[in-house]
């Protein structure tokens, strides 16, 4: 037996509704809120009763007076929406022992997901973009968080990302006979194979398609953080994507290969270490976001000098820390705007929101982050009618933490109540 806004309605009654296909009455919930901030732009409130039926938020209503099926207390928090990091891998956990590409199955991405997806959500998360991950890892976790199977964030999800042959994202390290057969099948050669591929990412339940645009500081090679495709590639993939409905972000180091990618029309540059000044031009000029991912190096750091990563990325990860300590100031020096992402997965899951200081570090105001991990982000994802605010028909994405984020962003760190979706996160 189940009660609907103070009906009692009974197992027979509830398969009687069914058969007949009379929709049953949703439960309404009333989240008491101390105070609300439903909008980065905006200022927390007094006491407010957000109400909420269906996974949608109702209604915000001053005072604690509105009636619901079930009331939260919330009554000594501030009460916000939910955070969003456009850069994880939720599939995977911080090592740097490569060799686990040819020991783990695929499937076990799967079960550290389910794992990494709760942490995630606990911290604040309620929207995340999967940045590459296996060829169904990801799109399971992201069916199991939207069916409520397994706790976590709203998933959207690259899949594997596309590579050149010898690329940041081709299997490497390995003798060729193991590099091919471990190889995901994104390599791509020349604009109309590169097509392709999209076209494949695309078929396969691609959200969103990922490029290694530049090399990597954690791949094997000592050599290529600069453009890896050529123009005519890369915009083979930019425009094929668009025409299919979908973005395209880039993991990029090299200023050239920013450049080139912003040129190309790709949406948003993830990492984006040797930006300079032609780079952020071109960036600006065609309104491509900056993910600038600091906790990556941040959580790599904590590793150098312990044997966890080889001797040829340890070189990589000392040549790069100078750089990060000055990107997001360096960025909106020439109007490029920034969106909240982390690389969740090169560090511990969990401590996404450490971000929110290191971007505050480099000029950004305690309102302009909160905007970058809510509306801003919310908007690169084309979802900004949907999620980072707090408004009636939104997405019910809501945490709640002791303080006031706008006076001081590192009170996220601490979350004290996560929804996502109208589900309690526990």
């Amino acid at each position: 037996m189940r009660v609907f806004r103070g009906q009692l309605i009974t197992g027979a009654a509830m398969l009687a509704a069914a058969l007949a296909g009379a929709p049953l009455l949703a439960e309404t919930v009333a989240i008491r809120a101390g105070s609300v901030i439903t909008d980065a732009a905006g200022e927390a409130s007094g006491p407010a009763t957000i109400l909420v039926e269906d996974g949608k938020i109702l209604s915000i209503t001053p005072g604690h007076t509105v009636k619901a099926d079930r009331e939260i207390d919330l009554k000594g928090k501030t009460v916000l929406p939910g955070l969003i990091d456009l850069h994880t891998h939720l599939t995977g956990d911080p090592g740097g022992d490569f060799r686990k590409d040819a020991t783990e199955p695929e499937e076990w991405g799967v079960v550290v997901g389910a794992k990494n997806a709760r942490i995630t959500a606990l911290a604040g998360f309620t929207t995340v973009r999967e940045a590459g991950s296996g060829r169904e890892t990801a799109f399971s976790l992201r069916r199991g968080t939207a069916e409520g199977l397994i706790a976590g964030p709203r998933i959207i999800a690259a899949g594997p990302a596309l590579s050149i042959i010898g690329g940041h994202a081709d299997t490497n390290g390995f003798r060729p006979e193991v590099n091919a057969l471990l190889d995901s099948g994104f390599n791509c050669t020349g604009a109309v194979e590169c097509a392709a591929k999209v076209r494949l990412a695309s078929q396969n339940g691609a959200d969103i398609i990922k490029i290694t645009a530049t090399g990597g500081v954690l791949s094997q090679q000592g050599r290529g953080l600069e453009a890896h495709f050529t123009p005519e590639e890369m915009k083979a993939i930019a425009d094929t994507a668009h025409s299919l409905g979908l973005k395209v972000m880039a993991h990029a180091h090299g200023a050239r290969g920013i450049q080139q990618a912003a040129e190309a029309g790709i949406d948003t540059i993830e990492h984006g270490t040797y930006l300079d000044e032609a780079a952020a031009k071109a960036m600006q000029t065609r309104g491509v976001v900056l993910v600038p991912t600091l906790m990556a190096l941040e959580g790599v750091s904590e590793g150098l000098g312990k044997g966890v990563y080889t001797p040829v990325v340890e070189a990589k990860i000392r040549a790069v820390t100078p750089l990060m300590a000055s990107l997001v100031s360096r960025a909106r020096q020439y109007g490029v705007t920034v969106a909240f992402g982390t690389d969740a997965g090169v560090y511990q899951h969990g401590r996404n929101a450490e971000e929110l200081a290191l971007m505050r570090k480099q000029g950004m105001s305690d309102r302009e982050v909160l905007a970058s991990a809510t509306t801003v982000a919310a908007k690169v994802l084309g979802m900004d009618s949907q999620i980072g605010k707090l408004a009636p028909g939104y997405s019910a994405d809501i945490i709640a933490v002791a303080g006031n984020p706008l006076k001081d962003v590192t009170v996220l760190e601490k979350v004290d109540f996560v929804m996502v979706r109208g589900r309690v996160i526990e």
